[in-house]
């Protein structure tokens, strides 16, 4: 076991697998997801055939046995030949981690196994029209009737609407306060009430579905809260915490799959006598790429470690934010070299590279935008005391 790579037999056992299924089943569909901006569920079928979205959950709820560092690995495998079957997996995690952090015994039991085996697949419905990065300004509200809880409101840029059976979402139990007011619950697709508009044609990410869902008068049972009333706003920051840096690994995936294309490109087409890769400056473009991948790599890495390890609290929110922003930003500059690399056909569509580029920038963007992980991370850092660092500095 080396110090870049943490994982034991069974996790290279289990990683080698994912290389296969990536290599010989996503990677000759990816550029046909990406024509066709239509959902793969040939790719879902495959992952629930090979147990993909085990590596998620407990084996006590038919998972493999669950594994924050396997996940981030499974999807920056995936994610190198195909972006939207990495976030596949991604969001699987997203949508599944309330009921896992939250959730009763009876919520655990009643979901988790059908989220493990896929059958079921689950999305994360927190963001509205008027409040991506401010939860506290949503509209979408729960009030209690009897047994139930009736909601009203929409939610946008909701990754995988109309294909989820399950949805955790965040709505106002009381619309006058702001964090403490927000409440979560699951709801199911066939809720009566719960609606699906508008799926979005987007830059990147085609064969992900990202679209509206509404809540007119959407009844739930009372037993679909998660939690308790007002304890929303901390579960979706539990959440994110642990959620984040998944797509940290879309980024890295994306990032390394496009370095791995560059080198093979600059590796066989020749300039004034010899391979591209052996002129200095794309020699050099080449060495920042891998430098700034096995970079990513070992911090995102650690944070899968860390959660495994039940590591909670401050450092956690930290380096989870600090890995989902290294790693998108190096995904958004590393594809954009590999796109210039391999010069007029790093533009055009039957190179991979320009897909991978328009894949990389959402990475920047869902999840918590990448200005927002500065903030979080400069909050964190003004918390800490580092003035022993200092003693007898003069």
């Amino acid at each position: 076991m080396s110090a870049l790579d943490p994982l034991n037999d069974e996790q290279r056992e289990i990683r080698e697998l994912v290389r296969t299924i990536a290599r010989e089943k996503v990677a000759p569909r990816a550029a046909e997801i990406d024509k066709t901006a239509e959902f793969p569920w040939d790719v879902v079928e495959v992952f629930r055939e090979n147990d993909l979205f085990g590596v998620m959950y407990d084996e006590e709820y038919g998972g493999i046995g669950e594994s924050s560092l396997m996940t981030l690995v499974t999807i920056e495998e995936l994610s190198k030949v195909c972006a939207t079957s990495g976030l596949i997996i991604a969001v699987q995690e997203l949508g599944s981690l309330g009921v896992k952090l939250a959730g009763s015994e009876e919520q655990k039991q009643r979901f988790l196994p059908k989220l493990a085996s896929g059958e079921w697949l689950a999305a994360y419905a927190l963001t509205e029209p008027g409040s991506g990065s401010d939860s506290a300004a949503m509209r979408t509200t729960a009030r209690r009737e009897g047994d139930e809880y009736v909601l009203n409101g929409g939610k946008r840029f909701i990754t995988s609407a109309g294909i989820a059976s399950v949805y955790v979402v965040f709505a106002k139990t009381d619309p006058a306060k702001g964090h403490p007011g927000i409440s979560a619950f699951v709801v199911e697709a066939d809720a009566p009430g719960f609606e699906v508009g508008r799926i979005e044609p987007k830059m990147g990410i085609k064969g992900s579905t990202t679209g509206e869902i509404f809540f007119n008068d959407c009844r739930i049972p009372a037993a679909n809260l998660l939690g308790e009333e007002g304890g929303g706003f901390k579960i979706a920051m539990r959440i994110l915490d642990r959620s984040r840096p998944g797509i940290g690994a879309q980024g890295l995936g994306l990032a390394q799959g496009a370095t791995d294309y560059a080198v093979e490109y600059a590796k066989s087409r020749e300039t004034m006598g010899k391979p591209i890769g052996e002129h200095q400056l794309i020699a050099g473009m080449l060495a920042d790429m891998e430098t700034k991948c096995e970079a990513a790599r070992g911090l995102l890495y650690k944070v899968g470690q860390m959660i495994d390890e039940g590591d909670t609290g401050a450092e956690l929110t930290k380096l989870s934010a600090m890995a989902k922003l290294f790693c998108t930003d190096v995904a958004m500059q590393v594809t954009t070299d590999a796109v210039q690399v391999l010069g007029g056909y790093g533009y055009i569509q039957e190179y991979p590279v320009e897909r991978m580029m328009r894949d990389a920038k959402i990475t920047q963007i869902y999840e918590g935008t990448n200005q927002i992980q500065r903030l979080v991370i400069a909050r964190e850092m003004l918390k800490e005391n580092r003035a022993f660092l200092l003693a007898g500095v003069g």
